[in-house]
């Protein structure tokens, strides 16, 4: 897991020089939607209300690495690695998903508080929560999802 500065995505150099570019490009008006940056990688922004940690899941990829960043709000993704994580579901191959019953430690285990100006990149070994309210209620986000081949 990484997480710094979007000004500082372009120094490292698992991330492809194309995606550092479509990212450079979003802006808060950038239409909600599934965004194919090349043949290898593609986007998917969308907006939501986080949600409370307690109806947060675990989550894991196989195929892809996830690069989570914000364009409106806040939200904290907790993560571990996946082998540190109990009661995995099966994976389902076709959405390159799976879930684990491991409910969230808020007290304990790490999170990222996910902003407009940071970014988080999780790889396949390490499971993570995603959309977790960053405060006490739930608030709108506007999130994209780049998801680059592993």
């Amino acid at each position: 897991m990484i997480t710094d500065s979007i000004e500082n995505i372009r120094l490292y150099t698992m991330i492809p020089e194309f995606v550092d570019d479509f990212i450079k490009n979003l802006t808060s008006d950038t239409p909600c939607g599934r965004y194919e940056i090349n043949d290898s990688a593609y986007a998917n922004i969308e907006t939501y209300s986080t949600k409370s940690v307690l109806s947060a899941k675990y989550e894991q990829h196989k195929k892809y690495i996830d690069i989570q960043l914000l364009l409106t709000g806040t939200e904290k993704i907790y993560y571990k690695p996946c082998q540190n994580t109990a009661g995995p579901l099966p994976f389902n191959d076709d959405k390159d998903i799976r879930f684990f019953n491991e409910p969230i430690n808020s007290e304990s285990d790490d999170c990222v508080n996910l902003n407009c100006k940071n970014f988080m990149l999780i790889y396949p070994h390490e499971a993570h929560a995603p959309q977790v309210q960053s405060e006490n209620a739930p608030a709108m986000v506007k999130k994209v999802v780049i998801k680059l081949l592993a």
